[in-house]
Parts: structure tokens; sequence; C-alpha cells
């Protein structure tokens, strides 16, 4: 049986972000907690077939629209996942 990666790390997750589109410490904060909440709930592996990692979620955002914030990156790839599975607004983020 193959090991399972790592649980996702918000602070990790977030350097990342940092590191990737910049943005406000709180923003991407806000961001990584949300991940990290997605990835517990099981939902993207249940539904793509693979846990959540950081650089998954890196990449995914990187498709955004150039200009776009941190959470608007996040939910724009979020927004994507609602209209292939449903279940993922629960997770965007409103404010920070």
């Amino acid at each position: 049986m193959p090991e399972s990666p790592p649980p996702l790390d918000p602070e990790e997750l977030a350097t990342e972000l940092e590191r990737a589109f910049g943005g406000s410490e709180r923003e991407r904060s806000v961001v990584a907690r949300q991940a990290r909440d997605l990835a517990e709930s099981g939902k993207p592996e249940a539904d793509r077939g693979e846990p959540l990692t950081v650089a998954e979620v890196v990449r995914q955002m990187g498709d955004a629209p150039e200009g776009s914030g941190v959470a608007d990156r996040w939910n724009w790839w979020l927004g994507s996942l609602e209209i292939a599975y449903g279940g993922y607004r629960e997770f965007q983020v409103t404010r920070f």
C-alpha cells in the first residue's frame, strides 16, 4: 500500500502562497486555514482521487486570472471545483 502524503500544513502553504502570489499575511493565513479544513474534510480526495497538497493548491491557484489576489485565486479555483463536483462553496473565503 503506497504511503499517503503528509497532511496539508497551513504554515507551509502560507509561505508558498507568499512566494507565488504575495498578498497580505492575513489573506494568506485565511486561505491556508480554509485549505487545511478542505483537506481534512477528505472531499478533494473523494472527488479527485488524490489528497490535497501544498503544491497542488499553489499550482491550481496559479491558473487564476493574472493580477488576482490570493483569496480571489482560491475562490476562483474553488468555484471550478463547485461547478465540477459541488460542495466546495463552504470553503471559499468571504472576508479576511
